[in-house]
């Protein structure tokens, strides 16, 4: 259940009309609901009935401050891939022992700023990555606290390009040279050994893959503690899916009680990492229709939002639920709905049956909370969007809409390039 729901024909966000938030902030925006992310938030932490956990809300998801001050505020960790997302969790208030950091090209810089905040540990990708860890907490005098991915070798049954967990692409180890990894790690001066990871993809819609993979990681704890290392944490990552159109995934609650059982027992605290299914069916991408156009094969109805804004669609070919925000009787049209980047590839759907719609008219694009704003770019010299977050009946701009200047603020020109006094007054 989400918070946004027709009345009178209009769409809200929880008590507020979105047609009113357009009038007032301009289009396209994104928009989330307060009320639908503490449910999601309420929901993850009581399916684990007592059992140790943290969890750490990945950021890459959706990393606005506002969203995140929610989060902190709700007791949750982060899960981070880069130093900039680790600067975000940090000024939402989340602790540095609650933030695990992934990722396969961790720099010096970003390790030492990790290490400064003392985070709860380090997901390393590879024995190099491993080794530079050790040089930079030995120069920083620090301890290292590290687990390494695993990669189970398990087919997440999810698209090619958010799958993570098989040999061939390109994260986490195979477990032969995981072990290999933690052999070395145990001989590093500037390493703590805490934990065992993985994670195997995202938009998981099945029980099967997360299982199978926690059996192979369970195993794989009792391979390392039988070579005297001791593991306190277990961290399986995220991927939990949500519907899009017709999935009908795991909730949490199903999630972990199948989940739990299978790990119990290790005695390791349970760590995971929810992105998606924290955020995605808590945002919508509003945007008002520009023209109408028909050739030959179909008909295409261009809107003011653009593969910038919300590239799933183009990316992934994912689907989105996309409809109008005020329901007027009228005759159902099958259509494209395209955007005005110049790419073929710009487009939020193919052939699909909606309400014919006019000129100005708002559709609301459906399940955008997660991999929407934070995959934005300013492709075409585009101005990235607001987004506003509501509460109860009242709307708050949360990240105003970026202006023109925004666009060249970061800009130098070279004096070379400058007009000269001269040619200025020719």
């Amino acid at each position: 259940m989400d918070h946004f729901h027709f009345k009178r024909g209009r769409l809200y966000a929880e008590d507020v009309n979105l047609s009113d938030v357009a009038a007032k902030v301009g289009t396209p925006f994104y928009v989330y609901s307060h009320a639908t992310l503490a449910r999601h938030i309420q929901a993850m932490e009581s399916a684990f009935n007592g059992y140790p956990h943290v969890v750490c809300y990945a950021l890459k998801a959706n990393s606005n401050g506002a969203v995140l001050r929610l989060l902190a505020q709700a007791g949750m960790g982060a899960d981070i891939v880069s130093g900039g997302e680790l600067f975000r969790a940090r000024k939402a208030g989340i602790p540095g022992q609650k933030i695990v950091y992934a990722g396969v090209g961790k720099t010096e810089s970003e390790i030492r700023d990790a290490l400064r905040a003392r985070i709860l540990m380090f997901n390393v990708e590879s024995t190099e990555e491993l080794r530079e860890i050790d040089r930079v907490a030995g120069l920083m005098a620090r301890r290292a606290p590290i687990a390494l991915r695993v990669n189970p070798d398990i087919d997440a049954g999810t698209h090619p390009y958010i799958t993570t967990g098989m040999k061939k692409y390109k994260f986490g180890m195979p477990v032969e040279e995981a072990l290999e990894g933690y052999r070395l790690a145990r001989r590093l001066r500037n390493v703590d050994v805490v934990g065992v990871h993985k994670h195997i993809g995202s938009q998981l819609t099945e029980m099967k893959p997360f299982l199978e993979s926690a059996e192979r990681l369970v195993n794989f704890v009792g391979r390392i503690r039988a070579e005297g290392m001791d593991i306190r944490y277990l961290d399986m990552g995220g991927g939990l899916g949500i519907r899009y159109d017709t999935e009908t995934p795991p909730e949490p609650s199903e999630w972990l009680r199948n989940l739990i059982p299978v790990v119990r027992s290790t005695g390791c605290t349970l760590v995971i990492e929810p992105g998606r299914s924290i955020v995605g069916n808590a945002g919508m991408l509003v945007t008002r229709v520009l023209y109408r156009k028909r050739n030959d094969l179909k008909n295409f109805i261009i809107v003011d939002a653009g593969m910038n804004d919300l590239i799933r669609p183009s990316l992934y070919n994912a689907y989105h639920r996309i409809e109008p925000l005020v329901r007027k009787k009228r005759a159902i049209i099958r259509a494209d709905i395209v955007g005005p980047i110049c790419e073929s590839g710009d487009f939020f759907a193919h052939d699909r049956d909606l309400p014919e719609v006019r000129r100005g008219d708002l559709l609301g694009v459906r399940s955008a909370g997660a991999y929407g704003f934070t995959m934005a770019s300013n492709y075409n010299s585009r101005p990235r969007v607001a987004e506003v977050l509501v509460r109860g009946d009242r709307f708050h701009v949360v990240r105003r809409r970026e202006t023109y200047s925004d666009l060249m603020a970061k800009e130098q020109v070279p004096s070379f390039l400058k007009p000269s006094r001269k040619r200025a007054a020719k």
